[in-house]
Protein backbone atom coordinates (compact mmCIF):
# COMPACT_ATOMS: atom_id res chain seq x y z
CA UNK A 1 0.00 0.00 0.00
CA UNK A 2 1.42 3.41 -0.80
CA UNK A 3 -0.15 6.44 1.23
CA UNK A 4 0.02 9.83 1.16
CA UNK A 5 -1.91 13.21 2.42
CA UNK A 6 -1.91 17.04 1.90
CA UNK A 7 -3.61 19.92 3.30
CA UNK A 8 -3.32 23.58 1.98
CA UNK A 9 -5.35 26.47 3.21
CA UNK A 10 -6.46 27.44 -0.54
CA UNK A 11 -5.44 31.27 -2.19
CA UNK A 12 -8.18 33.05 0.35
CA UNK A 13 -8.22 31.69 3.65
CA UNK A 14 -5.64 33.44 6.02
CA UNK A 15 -5.48 30.18 7.75
CA UNK A 16 -6.15 26.27 7.76
CA UNK A 17 -9.34 24.98 9.17
CA UNK A 18 -9.17 21.81 7.87
CA UNK A 19 -7.31 18.57 9.57
CA UNK A 20 -6.37 15.28 7.91
CA UNK A 21 -4.37 11.65 8.99
CA UNK A 22 -3.67 8.60 7.88
CA UNK A 23 -2.20 5.63 10.27
CA UNK A 24 -1.68 2.23 9.48
CA UNK A 25 -1.28 -0.99 12.35
CA UNK A 26 1.05 -3.98 11.99
CA UNK A 27 -1.73 -6.32 10.93
CA UNK A 28 -2.30 -4.12 7.87
CA UNK A 29 -5.24 -2.27 8.60
CA UNK A 30 -5.54 1.55 7.25
CA UNK A 31 -8.01 4.15 8.91
CA UNK A 32 -7.84 7.44 6.98
CA UNK A 33 -9.53 10.68 8.01
CA UNK A 34 -10.21 14.22 6.77
CA UNK A 35 -12.35 16.81 8.93
CA UNK A 36 -13.12 20.24 7.58
CA UNK A 37 -13.29 22.35 10.95
CA UNK A 38 -16.05 25.69 10.99
CA UNK A 39 -16.38 28.94 13.36
CA UNK A 40 -14.42 32.12 13.94
CA UNK A 41 -11.76 33.09 15.85
CA UNK A 42 -9.88 29.57 14.80
CA UNK A 43 -12.03 27.53 16.29
CA UNK A 44 -12.52 25.54 13.44
CA UNK A 45 -9.31 24.52 13.32
CA UNK A 46 -9.67 23.16 16.74
CA UNK A 47 -12.94 21.33 16.02
CA UNK A 48 -11.37 19.48 13.22
CA UNK A 49 -8.14 18.82 15.46
CA UNK A 50 -10.03 17.01 17.93
CA UNK A 51 -11.67 14.95 15.52
CA UNK A 52 -8.63 13.84 14.39
CA UNK A 53 -6.60 13.39 17.34
CA UNK A 54 -9.41 11.55 19.37
CA UNK A 55 -9.83 9.23 16.04
CA UNK A 56 -5.61 8.73 15.91
CA UNK A 57 -5.13 7.93 19.51
CA UNK A 58 -8.57 5.59 19.70
CA UNK A 59 -7.54 3.38 16.80
CA UNK A 60 -3.38 3.50 18.00
CA UNK A 61 -4.68 1.89 21.53
CA UNK A 62 -6.25 -0.92 19.48
CA UNK A 63 -4.42 -4.49 18.57
CA UNK A 64 -6.97 -4.63 15.72
CA UNK A 65 -10.08 -3.26 14.78
CA UNK A 66 -11.54 -6.83 14.55
CA UNK A 67 -14.54 -8.01 12.44
CA UNK A 68 -16.52 -4.86 9.98
CA UNK A 69 -19.40 -5.49 12.83
CA UNK A 70 -16.78 -4.94 15.18
CA UNK A 71 -15.12 -1.69 13.13
CA UNK A 72 -19.01 -0.30 12.93
CA UNK A 73 -19.16 -0.23 16.19
CA UNK A 74 -16.59 1.32 17.23
CA UNK A 75 -16.64 4.30 14.71
CA UNK A 76 -19.84 5.47 16.28
CA UNK A 77 -18.41 5.04 19.45
CA UNK A 78 -15.17 7.04 18.40
CA UNK A 79 -17.32 9.91 16.47
CA UNK A 80 -19.67 9.79 19.87
CA UNK A 81 -16.46 10.58 21.72
CA UNK A 82 -15.46 13.21 19.34
CA UNK A 83 -18.92 15.29 19.55
CA UNK A 84 -18.96 15.08 23.47
CA UNK A 85 -15.67 16.56 23.10
CA UNK A 86 -16.20 19.13 20.80
CA UNK A 87 -19.41 20.26 22.68
CA UNK A 88 -17.29 20.13 26.06
CA UNK A 89 -14.82 22.35 24.58
CA UNK A 90 -17.38 24.86 23.43
CA UNK A 91 -18.77 24.80 27.24
CA UNK A 92 -15.51 25.70 28.53
CA UNK A 93 -14.74 28.32 26.17
CA UNK A 94 -17.60 30.38 25.05
CA UNK A 95 -15.94 32.70 22.13
CA UNK A 96 -15.72 29.38 20.85
CA UNK A 97 -19.54 28.66 20.39
CA UNK A 98 -20.87 27.82 16.55
CA UNK A 99 -17.38 25.40 16.27
CA UNK A 100 -17.69 22.14 14.50
CA UNK A 101 -16.76 20.19 12.25
CA UNK A 102 -17.14 17.72 8.80
CA UNK A 103 -15.62 14.30 9.35
CA UNK A 104 -14.96 11.52 6.53
CA UNK A 105 -13.08 8.24 7.70
CA UNK A 106 -12.26 5.45 5.89
CA UNK A 107 -10.95 2.16 7.19
CA UNK A 108 -9.00 -0.56 5.08
CA UNK A 109 -8.34 -4.29 6.44
CA UNK A 110 -7.82 -7.18 4.53
CA UNK A 111 -11.42 -8.17 5.07
CA UNK A 112 -13.48 -4.99 4.22
CA UNK A 113 -13.66 -1.29 3.81
CA UNK A 114 -15.40 0.77 5.24
CA UNK A 115 -16.39 4.38 5.33
CA UNK A 116 -18.04 6.70 7.77
CA UNK A 117 -19.62 10.27 7.03
CA UNK A 118 -20.44 13.54 8.28
CA UNK A 119 -21.17 16.74 6.71
CA UNK A 120 -19.67 17.74 3.76
CA UNK A 121 -16.17 16.06 2.94
CA UNK A 122 -16.27 13.26 0.62
CA UNK A 123 -14.91 9.66 0.21
CA UNK A 124 -14.27 7.85 -2.76
CA UNK A 125 -13.48 4.51 -4.11
CA UNK A 126 -10.87 3.91 -6.98
CA UNK A 127 -10.95 0.96 -9.05
CA UNK A 128 -10.18 0.14 -13.17
CA UNK A 129 -9.27 4.19 -13.63
CA UNK A 130 -12.59 5.29 -12.59
CA UNK A 131 -13.38 7.33 -9.46
CA UNK A 132 -16.84 6.61 -7.95
CA UNK A 133 -18.22 8.74 -4.74
CA UNK A 134 -18.82 6.28 -1.94
CA UNK A 135 -20.15 8.96 0.69
CA UNK A 136 -23.66 11.27 0.62
CA UNK A 137 -23.31 15.12 1.74
CA UNK A 138 -24.91 16.68 4.50
CA UNK A 139 -26.52 19.58 3.20
CA UNK A 140 -29.43 21.65 2.23
CA UNK A 141 -28.87 21.35 -1.51
CA UNK A 142 -28.64 17.61 -1.31
CA UNK A 143 -31.63 17.10 1.10
CA UNK A 144 -33.46 19.15 -1.62
CA UNK A 145 -32.23 17.20 -4.45
CA UNK A 146 -33.52 14.02 -2.98
CA UNK A 147 -37.00 15.28 -2.42
CA UNK A 148 -37.15 16.63 -6.26
CA UNK A 149 -37.08 20.22 -5.17
CA UNK A 150 -33.73 20.77 -7.22
CA UNK A 151 -31.52 19.13 -10.27
CA UNK A 152 -28.44 18.20 -9.79
CA UNK A 153 -27.20 20.83 -12.26
CA UNK A 154 -29.28 23.78 -10.00
CA UNK A 155 -27.47 22.11 -6.54
CA UNK A 156 -23.95 23.14 -7.87
CA UNK A 157 -24.30 26.72 -8.36
CA UNK A 158 -26.90 27.06 -5.23
CA UNK A 159 -26.41 29.96 -2.92
CA UNK A 160 -26.87 27.74 0.44
CA UNK A 161 -24.98 24.78 -0.71
CA UNK A 162 -22.37 25.26 1.63
CA UNK A 163 -25.34 25.11 4.44
CA UNK A 164 -24.76 21.53 6.66
CA UNK A 165 -27.34 19.78 8.07
CA UNK A 166 -25.25 17.78 10.12
CA UNK A 167 -21.76 18.35 11.81
CA UNK A 168 -19.91 17.57 14.79
CA UNK A 169 -20.21 19.94 17.08
CA UNK A 170 -23.29 21.29 15.84
CA UNK A 171 -26.02 18.07 16.56
CA UNK A 172 -26.30 16.10 19.82
CA UNK A 173 -26.73 13.43 19.54
CA UNK A 174 -24.73 12.49 16.18
CA UNK A 175 -25.23 9.75 13.58
CA UNK A 176 -22.70 8.71 11.41
CA UNK A 177 -23.42 6.96 7.85
CA UNK A 178 -21.54 4.07 7.55
CA UNK A 179 -20.98 2.38 4.24
CA UNK A 180 -19.67 -0.93 3.34
CA UNK A 181 -17.95 -0.92 0.05
CA UNK A 182 -16.46 -4.21 -1.94
CA UNK A 183 -13.19 -5.17 -0.59
CA UNK A 184 -11.46 -5.19 -4.61
CA UNK A 185 -11.25 -1.53 -5.16
CA UNK A 186 -7.69 -0.50 -5.63
CA UNK A 187 -7.35 3.01 -4.41
CA UNK A 188 -9.58 4.94 -1.21
CA UNK A 189 -9.53 9.27 -1.40
CA UNK A 190 -11.20 11.28 1.04
CA UNK A 191 -11.23 15.02 0.20
CA UNK A 192 -12.43 18.62 2.00
CA UNK A 193 -14.79 20.54 -0.44
CA UNK A 194 -11.92 22.60 -0.97
CA UNK A 195 -11.28 20.01 -3.50
CA UNK A 196 -14.69 18.96 -4.80
CA UNK A 197 -15.64 22.99 -5.21
CA UNK A 198 -13.02 23.46 -7.31
CA UNK A 199 -12.66 20.45 -9.61
CA UNK A 200 -14.70 18.34 -11.36
CA UNK A 201 -14.65 14.20 -10.62
CA UNK A 202 -13.37 13.62 -14.22
CA UNK A 203 -10.89 16.36 -13.77
CA UNK A 204 -10.11 14.29 -10.08
CA UNK A 205 -10.06 10.91 -11.86
CA UNK A 206 -8.07 12.45 -14.64
CA UNK A 207 -4.86 13.02 -12.32
CA UNK A 208 -5.19 9.71 -10.79
CA UNK A 209 -4.91 8.00 -14.00
CA UNK A 210 -1.97 9.99 -14.77
CA UNK A 211 2.01 8.43 -14.78
CA UNK A 212 2.98 10.52 -11.49
CA UNK A 213 3.83 8.87 -8.36
CA UNK A 214 1.00 9.07 -5.67
CA UNK A 215 3.08 12.27 -3.83
CA UNK A 216 2.83 14.09 -7.39
CA UNK A 217 -0.60 13.54 -7.88
CA UNK A 218 -1.95 14.87 -4.77
CA UNK A 219 0.53 18.09 -5.41
CA UNK A 220 -1.19 18.72 -8.80
CA UNK A 221 -4.65 18.45 -7.36
CA UNK A 222 -4.10 20.99 -4.99
CA UNK A 223 -2.39 23.01 -7.16
CA UNK A 224 -5.06 22.93 -9.88
CA UNK A 225 -7.61 23.63 -6.99
CA UNK A 226 -5.32 26.52 -6.14
CA UNK A 227 -5.06 27.80 -9.96
CA UNK A 228 -8.93 27.53 -10.29
CA UNK A 229 -9.23 30.06 -7.26
CA UNK A 230 -9.06 28.27 -4.31
CA UNK A 231 -11.84 29.66 -2.68
CA UNK A 232 -11.27 26.98 1.07
CA UNK A 233 -8.87 24.82 2.51
CA UNK A 234 -8.49 21.72 0.67
CA UNK A 235 -6.98 18.66 2.09
CA UNK A 236 -7.04 15.25 0.61
CA UNK A 237 -5.97 11.19 2.16
CA UNK A 238 -4.99 9.07 -0.56
CA UNK A 239 -4.49 5.16 -0.27
CA UNK A 240 -3.61 2.16 -3.17
CA UNK A 241 -2.71 -0.74 -3.56
CA UNK A 242 0.42 -1.87 -5.52
CA UNK A 243 0.17 -4.35 -7.98
CA UNK A 244 -0.31 -7.86 -6.46
CA UNK A 245 -1.44 -6.93 -2.70
CA UNK A 246 -5.00 -6.63 -1.48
Amino acid sequence: MKAFYLTDPGKVRDHNEDSVTILSNDNGEYILAVADGMGGHKAGEVASSIATTHLEARFVSLDTLGTKEEAIEWLREVTKEINDKIFAYTFQNPDSKGMGTTLVVAIRTRDYVLFGNIGDSSGFVYKNGKLVKVTKDHTLVNLLVSTGELTEEEAKYHPRKNVLMRALGANDPIEIDIFDVDISVRGILLCSDGLTNMLTFEQIEKVLNSKDNIEEKIIKLIRKSNSRGGTDNISIAYLVSEDGEY
